[in-house]
């Protein structure tokens, strides 16, 4: 660690001398959806190379952010994990999201995948006061992908699959995306379709609201 430590006694430069290497947290971000093999990571990173992304994982590993596991057979194969401490760079990366999403621009027809689309840009718009009280189920139909994201008051929570969804999302990612910019429902057309009760129609939008793109002038 010594050689590239920024030698401060300071929580930000401690932080970022185990993170702040380029491709790390984005590496930590694919985690936060769950167990990844290596070649999960390849995948989801495809601009790193496989020696810089063996030798990110083996440093985030020494720093005790990731562990190696064994899934049982007849799976088994290696993955890799967030540790428990690992997990506390969660809300940072929230955080990260929120500050970045007035700079990503319209999406327009780039590829966005579902998994970002919710996790790292609509979950990190969540309005904790305006979701007080709220407790809101939402299942997402995203280019053929299903994932939940569920609110219970003001806090997002691990959702009940097994529950009926509030609301249900369905289309493109990146139409999604286009809506929790600011874009009008109606102007999405059949790309994108929401169903669910007006109550929770409106507690979507209140709770979820879009960026100050202002900002980014």
């Amino acid at each position: 660690m010594a050689n590239k430590s920024y030698a401060q006694y300071c929580g930000i430069a401690a932080a970022l001398d185990r993170v702040g290497d380029r491709w790390t947290l984005l590496i930590l971000r694919e985690l936060t959806f769950g167990e990844q093999r290596f070649t999960d990571l390849r995948s989801a990173l495809p601009g790193i190379a496989s020696n810089l992304l063996t030798e990110r994982l083996r440093d985030l590993e020494a720093d005790g952010l990731v562990e190696q596991r064994e899934l049982p057979a007849p799976a088994a194969r290696t993955v890799y994990a967030l540790t428990a401490s690992g997990r506390r760079i969660n809300p940072v990366l929230r955080a990260l999201a929120q500050f970045g999403l007035p700079y990503l621009g319209d999406p327009g027809d780039r590829k966005v995948r579902p998994r970002q689309a919710i996790f790292g840009g609509l979950a990190a718009l969540l309005d904790p006061e305006a979701a007080r009280g709220v407790d809101l189920r939402v299942r997402f139909e995203l280019d053929g992908e299903e994932l939940w994201l569920e609110v219970r008051d003001g806090r997002l929570a691990r959702p009940d699959r097994t529950a009926r969804a509030d609301l249900v999302v369905a289309g493109a990612a990146n139409a999604l995306v286009e809506l929790y910019r600011g874009a009008d429902p109606a102007s999405l057309g059949d790309r994108l379709e929401i169903t669910g009760t007006r109550a929770a129609r409106k507690a979507f939008r209140e709770i979820f609201p879009a960026p100050d793109l202002s900002i980014a002038g």
